[in-house]
């Protein structure tokens, strides 16, 4: 059996096709099937967490370099994308060690794709950690806009 193959297309198929191994004591594929499912679960955590970085990153640059189109769905999302990250590092603290490398890979995809809902270059560089995690966005009550 192509556990790789097995494991890529569905969780749930992998940990029957685990079970079946069990059965028939094949006790040798148990274990590939068993690796096979914990890597496919670990990239895909991973990719989710990729996925909440991303979608951060863009809103933050969106935030940044077009002050006069801010929305409370810009808030909404980064508030969403941030809740989203911290909930996969506190179910995966696996994850937290990967979390710096993660985010200099996204940056680039990130910036990608605000420049396309743009339809303009960025002007910033990378966003910091702080303009990530710390720093509050919000739209004022009486119109002003924070940051």
């Amino acid at each position: 059996m192509d556990w790789h193959e097995v494991a890529t297309r569905s969780h749930y198929q992998t940990a029957a096709a685990v079970q079946a191994c069990l059965h028939e004591g094949d006790i040798e594929a148990v274990g590939r099937g068993i690796e096979e499912l914990v890597a496919a679960l670990g990239r895909s955590e991973r990719r989710a967490l990729k996925s909440q970085l991303v979608r951060l990153v863009t809103h933050v640059i969106k935030w940044k370099e077009q002050p006069e189109r801010r929305t409370s769905s810009w808030v909404y999302t980064i508030e969403s994308a941030r809740m989203e990250i911290a909930d996969l590092l506190e179910e995966e603290p696996s994850l937290r060690p990967q979390l710096p490398d993660l985010l200099s890979r996204v940056q680039q995809q990130g910036q990608r794709l605000a420049e396309a809902e743009m339809q303009q270059p960025a002007k910033m560089g990378e966003v910091s950690w702080q303009e990530l995690f710390e720093d509050r966005y919000f739209l004022g009550n009486d119109g002003e806009v924070g940051h």
